[in-house]
């Protein structure tokens, strides 16, 4: 049964109007209609769609349900022994597979994910992933821009509260077919394989973040260059008519090239530096962590990871990027590094 059908039984079966709202808003979606078409339909928010929309992909359509906490579960001995044996005959899984399958086979949910952990370590199983740094870094110019940053958003507070300014975080993301080719649970004395007809595919994101909505705004193209970012930029500028926007983002060469900067004096003509309708603002150098979508491209490049099973082909790795990173509302600490916007009147 697929998730849409488990999607449909769980609304003919539950009388509650709160999870019926959840799981028809995670249908519409997934059937194809727009956040704005379910917006409309079922008069919520863009966050509620986008968070029962992930949490009934990444924990289950029994999830939607109102105090839905899973079950504190426990294996018998031979259920245990049943399970180590599963594992050590897949050839590669998922945390998410290792939960499905005890829900499914003995109806168990444990409370910690270290207690899965503990089956992978009895089954010989191991995850290990190495850690990158760059010896470029000047952490002094990094907490510069910091303060530099805090005080740009400070002084636009009230252009911000009053919703005359967008503030928006961008970034890139080349992504290759071989992405796919991620970490996961695995015998230890045997290879994990995924077929892949040409892992050097690539397609180009250009990712922006309203830091106030948090919403995350993506478009594709083949490259990225001056022409492409100027297009992406009239495209945030159609998304958010009437706005001035102030994009922060790091120091690749056509954020900074001679075509752009002619279009940004076009565009910001003879006005004052307070009153350009788009600023651009980098980041410190070799500090990727400046730019919370950095991680957000890393969230979705693991979700892909999650369902590399249905990724027969590039076009559906493209597919699934997309669908999770467009139109998102992104939570998460980094986010909020340099404060909490305030909302528009």
């Amino acid at each position: 049964m697929n998730i849409i059908d488990e999607l449909a039984n769980f609304i003919n079966q539950t009388k509650e109007t709160k999870e019926i709202k959840r799981a028809l808003a995670v249908k519409m979606i997934l059937e194809g209609k727009s956040y704005r078409e379910v917006k409309e339909l079922l008069k919520v928010s863009h966050s509620f769609i986008s968070q029962w929309k992930n949490q009934a992909l990444f924990q289950g359509v029994e999830s939607l349900k109102l105090q839905y906490k899973g079950r504190a579960g426990y294996l018998k001995s031979e259920e245990k022994e049943q399970t180590i044996q599963w594992l050590r005959e897949q050839d590669y899984l998922r945390l998410s597979d290792l939960q499905k399958y005890l829900q499914e086979q003995y109806n168990v949910v444990f409370e910690s994910n270290q207690s899965y952990y503990s089956l992978f370590k009895e089954a010989q199983v191991s995850w290990k992933k190495t850690q990158k740094k760059n010896p470029a870094k000047n952490d002094e110019l990094v907490k510069a821009k910091k303060k530099e940053i805090e005080a740009r958003l400070e002084k636009w507070k009230p252009e911000i509260e009053a919703g005359s300014r967008t503030v928006l975080m961008l970034d890139e993301c080349h992504l290759l077919w071989g992405d796919l080719l991620g970490y996961a649970w695995g015998r230890t004395d045997a290879r994990i394989e995924v077929p892949l007809k040409n892992e050097k595919e690539r397609q180009t994101y250009y990712g922006a973040l309203d830091y106030q909505t948090k919403e995350f705004i993506v478009k594709e193209y083949k490259s990225g260059n001056s022409e492409n970012t100027i297009d992406f930029i009239e495209y945030l500028q159609r998304k958010r008519p009437g706005k001035k926007l102030s994009i922060f983002w790091d120091g690749a060469t056509y954020h900074d090239s001679k075509q752009f900067r002619e279009y940004l004096k076009t565009i910001n003509q003879d006005l004052s530096e307070e009153d350009w309708l788009i600023s651009c603002t980098k980041f410190a150098p070799n500090a990727p962590e400046q730019n919370p979508v950095e991680d957000i491209w890393l969230q979705v490049k693991t979700f892909i990871r999650q369902f590399y099973h249905l990724c027969s082909s590039f076009k559906i790795v493209k597919w699934l990027f997309k669908f999770f990173a467009d139109g998102q509302i992104f939570d998460f600490p980094k986010i909020f590094q340099y404060g909490k916007l305030p909302q528009s009147i």
